[in-house]
């Protein structure tokens, strides 16, 4: 193993050597590259660097009740463990199928195939066509000296009412939060979010959003939209 993933989670480790789909910062695909280097600070934040740029997604998952499924990531997880965030945050893969860009059909592939291995919810629970793709966020964060995040981030809503099991190696706990459940939830001292959750949060865009999940379709702006620490 090297030197740099001893100590942690076997199944982590294994996952970091899929391979992310890397983008311009216009959201142009121009290669490929293990999820490891693509979450290394040196690769991220260094000047003589190469500055890996890769395509991600976060799902905000309500029920019918206009509630939002919130996870907290596992103490496994190599990059923010721990911390509070939407319902499911992670990357589509360099394969023919998630690279798929028409109606960000890949993106979508991805997210169905990470609810499933995150919170065990079955595909037919939330099928292709139910997810909206309102927006692009583009951003970077160290999670620690060695780790962190840079990612053109897609913002996928979807309204249904699952059943799910969360899966401990990548879910620590989950709660169904109104929004003034999440903002008690935020002005507690001890609560840790994910950056990209916090960006979404202070700027406004979730609660947006969650006012309007029976039009969310016509608040669709795909224009990148960049957040600095």
């Amino acid at each position: 193993m090297e030197p740099l993933l001893e100590g942690y989670d076997a199944e982590q480790v294994r996952l970091m050597e899929e391979e992310c789909i890397l983008v311009s910062e216009d959201d142009k695909v121009i290669g490929h590259d293990s999820k490891k280097n693509c979450h290394l600070n040196a690769n991220i934040f260094d000047e003589n660097g190469p500055k890996l740029l890769h395509r991600a997604f976060s799902v905000f998952l309500f029920n019918n009740e206009g509630k939002l499924l919130l996870q907290q990531r596992s103490k496994d997880k190599i990059t923010f463990a721990l911390d509070w965030t939407n319902t499911c945050c992670s990357h589509p893969l360099y394969t023919p199928s998630e690279l798929e860009e028409e109606a960000e059909i890949g993106v979508r592939r991805a997210a169905q195939r990470k609810l499933e291995q995150e919170l065990g919810i079955v595909a037919a629970d939330v099928p292709l066509d139910s997810f909206k793709c309102v927006g692009r966020i583009h951003y970077k964060s160290p999670s620690n000296d060695t780790w962190g995040e840079h990612e053109v981030d897609y913002i996928l809503i979807i309204q249904t009412d699952v059943k799910f099991n969360r899966n401990p190696n990548e879910v620590e706990d989950t709660k169904w939060v109104s929004q003034q459940e999440l903002s008690e939830l935020i002005a507690k001292p001890t609560t840790k979010l994910t950056p990209w959750f916090n960006f979404i949060t202070k700027d406004g865009m979730l609660h947006k959003w969650w006012d309007n999940l029976h039009r969310v379709t016509e608040l669709r702006d795909m224009t990148i939209k960049r957040f600095t620490l």
